[in-house]
Order: C-alpha cells, then sequence, then structure tokens
C-alpha cells in the first residue's frame, strides 16, 4: 500500500495531519459558526410562528371587535329610534297643549271683548239718556222763555 501511496506522490504523514487539520477545522466551524447560526435561525424561526400565531389571534379578535361592533350599532340605532318616537308623541302632546291653551285663551279673549263691548254699549246708551235729558229740559227752559 505504501507503494501505492509513493506511486501516486502521497505522504500518509501529510494526508493524516491534513485530515487532523480538517478535524479540527470542522469541529472549530461546527462549535463557532454552525451552532450560533442554527440557534439564531431557531430563535427567528419561532419569531416568526409566534407572529403568525398573534396575527391569527389578532384577526379573531378584530373579527369578534367587528360582531361586536355591529351589535352596539344595531342597539343604538334602536335606541335611536325609540327615542326619536317618544320625542315625537312628546312634540305631538305639546301641539295638543298649545293648541289647548290657544283656544283657551282665544275664548277668554271673546268672553272679555264682549264683556267690555256690553259695558261700553251700556255706558254709551247712558251717555245717550243723559244727553237726551239735557236736551229735553234746555228744550223745555227755552219754550218756557217764549
Amino acid at each position: 500500500m505504501s507503494a501505492v501511496l509513493s506511486t501516486f506522490g502521497i505522504d500518509w504523514r501529510l494526508l493524516l495531519i491534513n485530515a487532523v487539520n480538517f478535524g479540527v477545522l470542522m469541529l472549530a466551524l461546527w462549535y463557532f459558526l454552525y451552532g450560533p447560526i442554527t440557534t439564531m435561525l431557531e430563535e427567528r424561526r419561532q419569531k416568526v410562528v409566534k407572529g403568525v400565531e398573534d396575527a391569527q389571534a389578532a384577526a379573531v379578535k378584530l373579527a369578534e371587535i367587528e360582531g361586536s361592533r355591529k351589535e352596539v350599532l344595531a342597539h343604538a340605532g334602536k335606541e335611536a329610534d325609540a327615542i326619536v318616537a317618544e320625542a315625537r308623541a312628546a312634540a305631538l302632546q305639546k301641539e295638543h297643549d298649545i293648541l289647548a291653551a290657544g283656544e283657551a285663551r282665544a275664548g277668554q279673549a271673546l268672553k272679555e271683548a264682549a264683556a267690555q263691548a256690553l259695558e261700553l254699549k251700556t255706558q254709551a246708551i247712558e251717555e245717550s239718556k243723559q244727553e237726551v235729558a239735557k236736551l229735553i229740559v234746555l228744550g223745555m227752559q227755552k219754550a218756557m222763555n217764549k
């Protein structure tokens, strides 16, 4: 075997030293590069997995919030409709109350106007009677003086 090696120009001692050097270099690279790189890649993979899980959880939470928001909006719409209906009913009642009060005031004003007209009529008749009486007295005085 040494004849075959010497024929090809291979020194077995040099081959052994190169094999040991290669082994040491492989161990050093494994320890200083491959191990930290695989650790870093594993951490990065875990971060990516956690990010994907968080994104899925956020999507589920967003869907829940959307459903909740729709429920709240529907409930708020119903409450708004109820409040508007109550306001319309209150406004209608207020309108009837105001109309009734206005009609009552108008009726009262008509009664007061009629009473005042009657009083003025009575006063005018009384003044007319006094004027007629004065005229009669003056007419009689003139008739007596002639």
